[in-house]
């Protein structure tokens, strides 16, 4: 059928009309995205589950934050925090709200101050206080709450923490990370070595006591700080467990210097961190420990090693995020740090002791068999990742890879694949 004239005519302005108006509408949309303003999709259920929570936190930190930069001309341009973190923490599962500094620390470090860097649950708030107390010093603490029904009784007690604590309101960085997912224990590890502000952390758990001032030993030795400058090493504090768990409830019986410790070693009241399972600390080679007064380096490492390490946070490399629950996770970690070129060296008066704290051992097992084979992969991964890096910076024939060369010569075919990327 034949349109008549002015319906052609009508017919066709409404077609530019709306091909007009489109393009509009495109290169609006397309200007938002890149520019980072709102032209904001509508989340999906699971997303909004989490963009939700803003009506429980309670200080001026929740809100569409943005993250600012100049370049050297002066130009300044800007995009969504959310946005940023998701590329941050991007092998982390999500959805995932990262909250930094919900409280911040009103007292300033010095840079070459050491942050304890720690990861916090609702049930260790209270040991989180303790240390505090303890150190008055810096600390990074990244606390995960689950966003449920129990989200709101865990910042109540939060916030009764902070609030009743002087010395966590002065020395404590606080960072939220609010999802559905427990045991992302190297996600958190990296909140909170992100957001530290010294140049060197300590990777802590929060059940551990500080026996010794370890802070004021290192910092007062020019030479153990010339060793921290470099980056190239770590300092290992020797862990400790009581063997009778009931000795290890109170922390204020705890041995304050290493000859108070070495009475309760004598006496066979205690020994070192996870005895049972000695490739977990075994590499710190306590019998040596015991008769030594000056540091000394790791010379039997083992991938399973997972000292409680003091390094410095630039140029050091991250904590591999796909290890989900308990097991390897930190292994991981300091397998990584050590390959990158950095030695572990152990301090000879300075040690931590367990708090006695029970375990859910059913997830614990479960969890460990899966993240045994994610492991044996990844050791094959990180060692290939780390000889190409050093080959590519001519690295390669210098100490830096001294680590990589032995440690991963032990896995099957890696001298081969090397010798293919010279």
């Amino acid at each position: 059928m034949e349109l008549k004239p002015p319906v052609k005519k009508a017919l066709k302005a409404f077609v530019t009309g709306y091909i007009v108006i489109s393009l509009f509408y495109s290169a609006y949309h397309l200007f938002s995205v890149y520019r980072g303003s709102p032209a904001t999709p509508t989340p999906t259920a699971s997303a909004k589950a989490v963009i939700n929570i803003s009506a429980s936190l309670k200080n001026g930190t929740w809100g569409p934050q943005r993250v600012k930069w100049t370049n050297p001309e002066g130009v300044t341009d800007d995009m969504p925090e959310d946005f940023m973190l998701t590329k941050v923490f991007s092998d982390a599962m999500g959805p995932c709200k990262v909250i930094p500094y919900y409280f911040r620390a009103t007292e300033e470090a010095e840079a070459e101050d050491i942050t304890l860097a720690t990861l916090v649950t609702h049930n260790r708030l209270d040991v989180l206080s303790r240390l505090a107390t303890r150190y008055q010093g810096p600390i990074s603490a990244a606390i995960h709450i689950n966003d449920d029904e129990q989200r709101d009784i865990v910042l109540n007690d939060l916030h009764a923490m902070y609030e009743g604590n002087p010395h966590v309101q002065r020395h404590v960085d606080v960072h939220l990370i609010v999802d559905r997912f427990d045991r992302q224990f190297n996600m958190w590890r990296n909140v909170a070595k992100f957001f530290a502000r010294t140049e060197y952390l300590m990777m802590l758990d929060v059940d551990f006591h500080l026996c010794t001032d370890f802070r004021k030993s290192i910092r007062s030795n020019s030479l153990i700080m010339e060793k921290l400058r470099t980056g190239t090493a770590a300092l290992v504090v020797p862990a400790f467990e009581f063997i009778e768990q009931k000795d290890g409830l109170d922390w204020k019986t705890f041995p304050t210097d290493k000859k108070q410790l070495m009475d309760l070693v004598r006496a066979e009241k205690i020994d070192m961190f996870h005895r049972s399972w000695q490739r977990g600390h075994g590499s710190t080679d306590y019998n040596k420990w015991y008769e030594s007064d000056g540091e000394y380096v790791v010379t039997e490492y083992n991938y399973s090693y997972e000292p409680y390490i003091i390094y410095k946070k630039e140029g050091s490399p991250w904590c591999d995020e796909r290890f989900i629950g308990y097991g390897a996770n930190k292994a991981a970690c300091l397998y990584e740090i050590y390959l990158s070129g950095i030695d572990y060296w152990i301090l000879p008066n300075d040690f931590l002791i367990h708090q006695t704290h029970f375990y859910l051992e059913d997830t614990r097992k479960k969890e460990r068999k899966y993240n045994k084979k994610l492991y044996d992969n990844f050791r094959e991964e990180v060692c290939l990742r780390y000889s190409r890096m050093m080959i590519a910076n001519n690295l390669w024939s210098t100490p830096r890879a001294d680590n990589v060369k032995a440690e991963c010569s032990k896995i099957k075919g890696f001298k081969s694949a090397v010798g293919n990327l010279n």
